[in-house]
C-alpha cells in the first residue's frame, strides 16, 4: 500500500485536517520529538487505496544565520555581513525537525503539505520538501508526487474541496520570503551590530539590550518620533468662540457659530456684543434629509488589529496570536488576509446559521427571514476570503480575551450582510441680528447593521426637540470663550498600523511584529488608549538617522524593496538580481552611516551618561584591582574606567558579590547571578564570561557552572553531579551559593533540584555511583534533625539511588524570567557524571550512561 505524507503547520492544526479527512477514524501516536503528533488513516487518493500520514512542524523548519565563525561579535567587521557565506540551520534545535520530517516520511509516495496559504507558509513548504523528499519514494516518470493544499477555514467543505483540488508549490513565492529573509539578516545584522557595539561601549544607561536596526522596524520607529516632533515644536496659538445656547420647551440647546472661531479678540468682541444685545434668535430655514451609515466592508487583517488595539485595548501582536489559535480550533477562517470581498460563491446564509446559538442569535434570525442583503464591494487581493467566523462559540466555551476578539469578528460578519443604518439629519439655522447659528441633530429610522455593532448606534442623545421656521426662541446664554489650537496626540497603535499600510512597511502577517519590536527594544513606550510615546533612546536614533542618511528613518527605501520582493513572488524579477541590487544599495549606506556616526554620537553625547559615570562600584577587575562598576540599565554589565574595558553579563536578574572570592585562571573577583529566591544560581567571573578559557564553554553564556577547569571548586568538573533529566545537554551542579539551602541546578535548562532542609553541609566527593554514574555526595546532617541511626551526622552516597538521600530530593522548574536554554558544544563536560556522553570536558568518559530509567521518573515526579 502506498503512503501518502502530509504536513500541516503546527499540531493542533494537523489533529483538525486529520479529524476532517478521515472522519475521525484515525490512530494517533506521538512523534519522537515530543512536540509533533502523527495521525494515521487509511482512505483514497488518486483511485487507489493509501495509508495517509498527518502531521506538522512548529512554523519554520530552518531558519537562516552566518556561519558559525561569522557570529563572534568582537572578531568580525559587521561590513563583512554583506557578503558573509549564510547556511539554513533548525529553527528549533530541541525539536530535531528536519530529523522528525524525514524518519517519519521515509518511504512515503506522495507528500501533501498543509501549511498555511500565505507567502510564508510557501516558503515552510519548501523547507519540509527538502527535507522529505531525498527519502521518498520517487516516480520512475514524471508523475506529480508533491502537493500543495489550499484552504483557509478548518472545516469540512474547505478541507476536503482542497484535498481535491491539490496544486503545486509556488517556488516564486518561496524564493521572495528567501530574499527578504537575506535582506533583513544582513542588513539588521550589520547596522545593529555596529551601533550595539559603538554606544553601549560609551553610554551606561541606554536601557536596551540591543541598539538595533531593522530596514521595516526602524520606518515604524521613524513615524512615532515624527508625531512626537510635531508635537514639541508645536506653537499654540489663542482664537476666540461666540457660544450661544437658545431654549425650546425648557432645554438649553448649544448652537455651533457659522464664523467658527476668530483669531483677533478685539474683533471676537465686537461680535459678541452684536448678539449679546438680542433677546431671541429668529430660525431662518430648516432642512432635513435621510442619510445612511454605511455597514462595514468584509474584515481584513489590518482592520483587525486597528480595532483590536483601538477598542479591545490588545497589542497587535497579542491580537493575531489569538486569532491565530481562534483558527486552529475552527471558530473562523485564515485571519491572514488583505482581501475585503467576499468570493462570488460564499455561502452566507450556512455562515449565519452557525451563529444561532450565539448571544446575537435574534439579529441572525431577522437576517435570515428578511435576506441576506449583499455585501459592499470590497478589494480583492487573490490572497485569502476575509476573516469570517466558521462556527458559533459561547462566552462559557471561549473565555476572556479571546471571547471578546470572536465576538467583534462575527458581530463585524453580521454586519456586512445587514442593512445599512437609516437616519433623518436635520438642520436648524438661527440668525441673531446678522450673526448665522446653526445646530444638528439625528432621528433614528433604521438601526440596520448598528443593532449587532451597536457602538456605532444613532443616540437618542443626537436629536433635537423640533423647531419651527420663522418663530423666535429666547436666548439662554451668550458668551465669548478663550481657546487654544492644540497639537496632534501622540500616535496611537490603530494609527501606526494604517501609516504602515499606507507606505508599504511590512506585511500584515509582519507588522505587528514590528510594532512589538520597537516596544521591546524601549525605543517607545505605550501609553494609556494605546498610545505610543518614543523614549530619549528612540528619539535619539531617528534623529541621528536623520542627521547621517533620512533615507535610513523613511519608509520610502523599505516600500521599494517590497515591490519587488512582490515582483520575485509573481514571477515578474529575478530573485538574485533584486537581492543583490537592493544589498549593493545598503552596503554602500551602511558604509557612509560608518564615516559619519560621529554626527549620531553628538546627540548621545548629550542624552545619555558617559560608562564612568555610570552604575555601582561592585567587584575588583583583575587586571589594576580597582572597583568595577557594576551598571543595571539593560544590558546589565560591569565596567572597569581604569583599563576602559567592559564586561558582559547574565541578563534578567540579580548581581551579587561572591565572598570576595577570585578566579583562579584571571584574578578577577566572582559574582553570583540569581533569578531569584525561588530560582536558580550561579557564580562566574566575569572575564571568563566574555572570555571563555576552554573551547566547549559557551560564548558569552557560560558561568562557572560551565567551566572545565580540573581543580578550582567553583568549576563544573569540581560540582557536577549528575546529567539533566530534562534536557539533552544540561549537567545538574551543585549550587554553594544558595547554602544552607542546599540544592542542584542544571548548567542549560531551568530545572532544579532541592536537597531537604535537613542537610546542614554538601560536598561533591570524586567517586561515583556504580548504579547510575552520579557522582557520589557527601552529606552532613542537623544533629538534630539527621535521618541517621544514633548519633552519625555524616553520610555519603548518590543522591538518585541511596535509600536515604532520595528521599530528600525534589525537584522543579525554576521561577525565573530567563530561559538559558540552546545547544552547544560538550553537554556533558566534567568527568562523565550522570548519563555523560563522553564527549566534552576534562576526563569526560563513558561513564554513567546506565541511570536506570525508573530513577529519572522518580525525581521527575517531583516536577510542579
Amino acid at each position: 500500500m502506498k503512503i501518502a505524507f502530509m504536513v500541516a503547520e503546527k499540531p493542533q492544526l494537523a489533529q483538525s485536517l486529520a479529524k476532517i479527512l478521515s472522519g475521525g477514524s484515525m490512530h494517533s501516536r506521538k512523534g519522537f520529538n515530543g512536540a509533533c503528533s502523527i495521525h494515521e488513516y487509511t482512505g483514497s487518493f488518486r483511485g487507489e487505496t493509501v495509508k495517509f500520514k498527518m502531521t506538522s512542524v512548529c512554523g519554520h523548519v530552518k531558519g537562516l544565520d552566518f556561519l558559525p565563525r561569522y557570529n563572534n561579535w568582537d572578531k568580525v567587521d559587521p561590513s563583512e555581513l554583506f557578503s558573509a557565506p549564510t547556511e539554513k540551520k533548525d529553527a528549533n534545535p530541541n525539536l530535531k525537525m528536519p530529523h522528525f520530517l524525514s524518519s517519519e516520511g521515509r518511504g512515503a509516495d506522495y507528500l501533501i503539505l498543509w501549511l498555511d496559504c500565505d507567502k510564508e507558509g510557501e516558503n515552510i513548504c519548501f523547507e519540509v520538501i527538502d527535507c522529505v523528499s531525498p527519502v521518498m519514494n520517487r516516480p520512475r516518470g514524471r508523475e506529480q508526487y508533491i502537493f500543495r493544499a489550499r484552504f483557509s477555514a478548518i472545516t469540512d467543505t474547505d478541507i476536503k474541496g482542497a484535498m481535491h483540488k491539490l496544486v503545486e508549490p509556488n517556488l516564486n513565492e518561496s524564493l521572495s520570503v528567501d530574499a527578504r529573509q537575506e535582506l533583513d539578516l544582513r542588513i539588521g545584522c550589520a547596522f545593529t551590530r555596529y551601533q550595539t557595539k559603538y554606544f553601549q561601549g560609551k553610554y551606561g544607561d541606554l536601557d536596551s539590550t540591543l541598539i538595533s536596526y531593522g530596514p521595516c522596524q526602524t520606518p515604524t520607529l521613524g513615524f512615532c518620533v515624527e508625531r512626537h516632533d510635531r508635537i514639541q515644536t508645536f506653537k499654540p496659538e489663542a482664537f476666540w468662540v461666540i457660544q450661544v445656547e437658545v431654549l425650546n420647551g425648557g432645554q438649553s440647546i448649544p448652537l455651533d457659530w457659522s464664523r467658527i472661531r476668530i483669531f483677533d479678540r478685539d474683533v471676537a468682541q465686537l461680535f459678541l456684543n452684536i448678539v449679546k444685545g438680542q433677546k431671541e434668535a429668529v430660525v431662518t430655514s430648516i432642512h432635513s434629509e435621510e442619510k445612511s451609515k454605511k455597514r462595514p466592508l468584509a474584515l481584513n487583517t489590518v482592520e483587525l488589529m486597528r480595532v483590536a488595539s483601538a477598542s479591545l485595548g490588545m497589542s497587535p501582536h497579542h491580537a493575531m496570536q489569538i486569532a491565530e489559535r481562534l483558527y486552529t480550533q475552527g471558530y473562523i477562517s485564515y485571519p491572514r488576509t488583505e482581501t475585503t470581498s467576499y468570493p462570488q460563491h460564499f455561502d452566507f446564509n450556512n455562515a449565519l446559521k452557525q451563529q444561532l446559538g450565539c448571544p446575537w442569535s435574534s439579529t441572525v434570525r431577522d437576517i435570515l427571514s428578511e435576506g441576506v442583503k449583499k455585501p459592499r464591494k470590497g478589494t480583492d487581493v487573490g490572497d485569502h476570503p476575509p476573516i469570517t467566523p466558521m462556527r458559533g462559540a459561547r462566552e462559557g466555551e471561549l473565555t476572556g480575551e479571546a471571547w471578546r476578539l470572536y465576538e467583534y469578528i462575527a458581530k463585524h460578519f453580521i454586519a456586512t450582510v445587514s442593512d445599512d443604518c437609516q437616519y433623518l439629519q436635520t438642520t436648524v439655522k438661527f440668525t441673531i441680528n446678522g450673526e448665522y447659528f446653526s445646530v444638528t441633530g439625528k432621528k433614528l429610522i433604521s438601526p440596520g447593521y448598528t443593532s449587532v455593532m451597536t457602538w456605532q448606534a444613532i443616540t437618542p442623545e443626537e436629536s433635537i426637540p423640533d423647531f419651527k421656521k420663522g418663530e423666535a426662541y429666547p436666548i439662554d446664554e451668550a458668551r465669548l470663550v478663550e481657546k487654544q489650537t492644540s497639537p496632534p496626540d501622540y500616535l496611537t497603535e490603530a494609527e501606526l498600523i494604517s501609516l504602515m499600510e499606507k507606505h508599504g512597511i511590512g506585511t500584515d502577517a509582519s507588522i505587528p511584529v514590528h510594532i512589538e519590536n520597537i516596544c521591546q527594544r524601549n525605543y517607545v513606550k505605550v501609553n494609556p488608549g494605546r498610545r505610543l510615546i518614543p523614549t530619549r533612546l528612540g528619539i535619539v536614533l531617528v534623529h541621528g538617522y536623520q542627521k547621517i542618511d533620512p533615507d535610513l528613518s523613511l519608509p520610502t527605501m523599505r516600500a521599494a524593496v517590497e515591490e519587488q520582493l512582490n515582483l520575485i513572488a509573481l514571477g515578474k524579477a529575478h530573485y538574485e538580481s533584486v537581492l543583490q541590487h537592493a544589498l549593493d544599495i545598503f552596503r554602500r549606506k551602511f558604509d557612509y552611516f560608518v564615516e559619519h556616526i560621529r554626527s549620531m554620537d553628538e546627540l548621545f553625547e548629550v542624552s545619555f551618561s558617559p560608562l564612568s559615570e555610570s552604575g555601582k562600584p561592585l567587584t575588583r577587575c583583575g587586571k589594576c584591582r580597582r572597583y568595577m562598576k557594576y551598571i543595571t540599565a539593560k544590558p546589565s554589565r560591569l565596567h572597569c574606567a581604569h583599563c576602559e574595558e567592559t564586561f558582559s553579563l547574565p541578563q534578567n536578574g540579580i548581581i551579587k558579590l561572591y565572598k570576595e572570592l577570585k578566579c583562579p585562571l584571571d584574578n578577577f573577583e566572582l559574582v553570583v547571578w540569581s533569578s531569584g529566591p525561588k530560582g536558580k544560581n550561579y557564580p562566574l567571573c566575569p572575564y571568563c564570561y566574555s572570555h571563555p578559557p576552554f573551547s566547549d564553554m559557551r560564548a558569552k553564556l557560560a558561568g562557572c557552572n560551565e567551566c572545565t577547569h580540573p581543580t578550582c571548586k567553583h568549576s563544573l568538573t569540581t560540582l557536577g553531579v549528575a546529567q539533566c533529566f530534562e534536557c539533552d545537554w544540561g549537567v545538574l551542579v551543585l549550587d554553594q551559593t544558595a547554602a544552607p539551602k542546599w540544592k542542584l541546578a542544571c548548567n542549560r535548562c531551568n530545572i532544579v533540584v532541592d536537597v531537604n532542609d535537613k542537610a546542614q553541609k554538601v560536598m561533591v566527593a570524586t567517586d561515583t555511583c556504580n548504579t547510575c554514574g552520579a557522582s557520589i555526595l557527601n552529606v552532613e546532617f542537623k544533629k538534630d534533625n539527621s535521618p541517621l541511626d544514633g548519633n552519625e551526622t555524616l553520610h555519603s552516597g548518590c543522591i538518585f539511588c541511596d535509600p536515604i538521600l532520595s528521599p530528600l530530593v525534589s525537584s522543579k522548574h525554576a521561577v525565573t524570567s530567563t530561559v538559558r536554554g540552546g545547544r552547544g558544544r560538550g553537554g556533558s563536560r566534567g568527568r562523565g557524571r550522570g548519563r555523560g556522553r563522553g564527549r566534552g570536558g576534562r576526563g569526560g568518559g563513558e561513564s554513567g550512561r546506565g541511570k536506570p530509567k525508573d530513577k529519572m521518573s522518580q525525581l521527575a515526579a517531583y516536577f510542579v
